[in-house]
């Protein structure tokens, strides 16, 4: 599969648009580490929200408080979610196990 030939205004436009979905990542990702958002609203907009659902389970795990990456592996390890898992794939099932293992 080849890749489109992109004129040098589609690429930046591609570029720019990247950039700014990383910066909203990040932005969303401190939120959760701060409390600002909870894992249920997050866990609840992934269906509707590009930004939440697009984004792996790992890093979802890892922006919460007091979570690390091994700890984050270990969980979806024992809940049997695949490690490149994004959180728009996540089953029923496994979105409310993933809720009672992180709220305590």
């Amino acid at each position: 599969m080849t890749l489109p030939a992109l004129t040098a205004e589609q690429r930046a436009a591609s570029l720019e648009k990247a950039a700014q979905v990383r910066k909203d990542r990040a932005a969303l990702k401190a939120k959760i580490k701060a409390n600002e958002i909870g894992l249920k609203e997050v866990l609840d907009r992934a269906d509707t929200d590009d930004l939440v659902g697009k984004m792996r389970v790992i890093h979802l795990i890892e922006s919460l408080p007091g979570r690390g990456r091994q700890g984050a592996l270990t969980l979806m390890e024992k809940l049997q979610i695949a490690d490149n898992k994004k959180v728009r794939g996540l089953g029923i099932r496994q979105r409310e196990q993933l809720l009672a293992a992180l709220t305590d």
